[in-house]
């Protein structure tokens, strides 16, 4: 019998936690198959060993694991094959076919686009936006932000647009706003690319409302998970062999 395995990444808060479980729940009511069950890597339960081994009490025998992450990064590359070579060794008879992680997407742009939209309504080629990337030190995560970048722009028909990373890369938030928003005319857009709440979109708004105290026009979309093209991707993921 088939069974999902979505991991997502985990975080210490519990807004964030709560937002990626209710995610799931909106995506398993979509997916027609019996055995479906969340864990994440790290900081929130349940983790993959135990929904892997959830999956396996309900009668499992072939397994699609679904990562919710946006990029190949270490984690993806090495932390969750890890855990789940473990598993292998531990339940040989289960059948596991791990999906890739979303990727650089034009249905993902779009839905970027649609959520700088729904934020700040019309854009003016004088507005700036800055995509707020979690952070990696692989070169091909620093290639596909280019290319979101790049698909960005294209789509909004702005001059200015420029990323920068939270940690494990350059240059850094303070850093990435200072740049944007010196010499500005229009507003400052800002899209965390994240999937949910957690403490990093916590960064993100503390920097964000010190600026707008300080008179600064400045907004930022929130998370990723907030547009459905997200959910369409990972019940796509879900559903197809």
């Amino acid at each position: 019998m088939r069974a999902i395995l979505y991991i997502g990444h985990g975080t210490r808060s519990k807004k964030g936690a709560e937002e990626a479980k209710a995610f799931i729940q909106r995506v398993m009511k979509r997916v027609n198959i019996p055995i479906q069950e969340l864990s994440f890597l790290e900081l929130t339960a349940p983790l993959i060993e135990e929904g892997f081994q959830r999956c396996v009490e309900r009668g499992a025998t072939e397994m699609t694991v679904v990562p919710l992450f946006l990029l190949a990064a270490g984690h993806i590359k090495q932390d969750i094959p890890e855990v789940l070579s473990s598993l292998k060794v531990k339940y040989p008879h289960i059948e596991v076919n791990v999906k890739d992680p979303f990727g650089v997407q034009g249905p993902i742009l779009d839905g970027i686009a649609e959520l700088v939209h729904s934020t700040a309504g019309d854009i003016g080629r004088e507005d700036r936006l800055l995509i707020v990337g979690r952070g990696s030190s692989d070169p091909v995560v620093h290639d596909d932000f280019a290319r979101i970048a790049k698909g960005i722009r294209e789509r909004l028909g702005i001059k200015h647009v420029s990323v920068c990373y939270m940690a494990a890369a350059e240059p850094r938030l303070s850093e990435g706003l200072e740049m944007i928003t010196e010499g500005a005319v229009g507003r400052v857009l800002v899209v965390p690319y994240l999937l949910f709440s957690g403490l990093l979109t916590a960064e993100v708004n503390q920097e964000i409302r010190k600026r707008q105290k300080e008179g600064q026009q400045i907004l930022h979309t929130g998370p990723l998970s907030g547009h459905r093209v997200i959910e369409d991707i990972v019940v796509n993921r879900a559903t197809r062999e």
